[in-house]
């Protein structure tokens, strides 16, 4: 397996976080949350400033996530308080986080190389593959809990979890708090990855993670036994691992958010239009 492969699993692993975050938000709360592509490099930003002022590695990563989580929370009070669209709620987070992220270290470009991070003397990808098992256990717990199905209701059916008493809003609030935490936890596994931390890393991270779920979605689509999580992870990986393969057939680095953006649009053209021309060949077939 070449170095191309294995940086692209590496990867995938980290994005792999970051597409069960958006999961929650995009897929189960059905809520466009735009804030990530602040969040993300505000991980890489908490951890460095965290990492600069002597606190240990992990506990670094820690902060990045629980910090992570006051991204979710300013956005729900824009929507929900302030009665903004969630989408224009997002955008206007993701701002705000622009000016923050800067202000966390003075500059847009921090140098990790010189300090120390969780990969240190381990192989990066059982150090990852360990992470997101870690994560995915938790949130898979986490969601068979009381709050957690009431989480997935409200995605579901918001009438029916307030004729039940809830206060459907509140888990709303969870969802994008552990959401914007998940994302900052994988912005801060990247900068420790790649050895810095920039202004512009979360630049269309968002494609990223929508292409994951989309992937993970329509790999086994029709099997039942395939958690949310799972799909996240999976999609993530082969969305990664096509990647990889693009830039080693020749293709240009600097082409890589075009070859992202047109493996969305291939599995959406798929998904869209593969059920459609399955039924009209069954109706073929039918008639004959």
């Amino acid at each position: 397996m070449n170095t191309l492969m294995i940086a692209s699993i590496e990867q995938g692993l980290i994005f792999a976080v970051l597409a069960i975050g958006v999961t929650i938000t995009f897929k189960i709360l059905d809520f466009a949350d735009m804030s990530v592509e602040g969040t993300f490099p505000m991980g890489a930003f908490i951890f460095s400033k965290f990492i600069i002022a002597g606190a240990t590695p992990l506990t670094s990563t820690m902060m990045a996530f629980f910090l992570g989580t006051l991204a979710g929370l300013i956005t729900y009070t824009l929507n929900i308080k302030l009665k903004i669209k969630s989408l224009l709620s997002g955008i206007l987070t993701m701002t705000i986080l622009y000016s923050v992220n800067l202000r966390l270290n003075g500059k847009s470009n921090i140098g990790l190389f010189n300090y120390s991070s969780i990969f240190d003397g381990r192989e990066a990808v059982i150090v990852l593959i360990i992470i997101i098992a870690a994560v995915k256990i938790l949130m898979d717990m986490f969601l068979k809990t009381e709050v957690g199905y009431l989480l997935i209701a409200t995605g579901d059916n918001e009438t029916l979890v307030k004729s039940l008493g809830e206060n459907s809003n509140r888990y709303k609030m969870i969802g994008l708090m552990i959401s914007n935490g998940l994302v900052g936890l994988s912005g801060a596994m990247m900068a420790q990855y790649q050895g810095f931390a920039d202004i512009n890393m979360g630049m269309s991270i968002i494609v990223t993670a929508i292409a994951s779920i989309i992937v993970g979605d329509t790999i086994l689509k029709k099997s039942r036994k395939l958690k949310n999580t799972t799909r996240a992870i999976m999609g993530a990986l082969v969305y990664k691992f096509i990647g990889a393969v693009a830039i080693d057939l020749g293709l240009a680095p600097t082409d890589l958010k075009a070859i992202n953006a047109i493996i969305v649009i291939l599995f959406l053209s798929y998904n869209t239009f593969a059920p459609e021309i399955k039924n009209k060949r069954s109706t073929e077939a039918a008639q004959c």
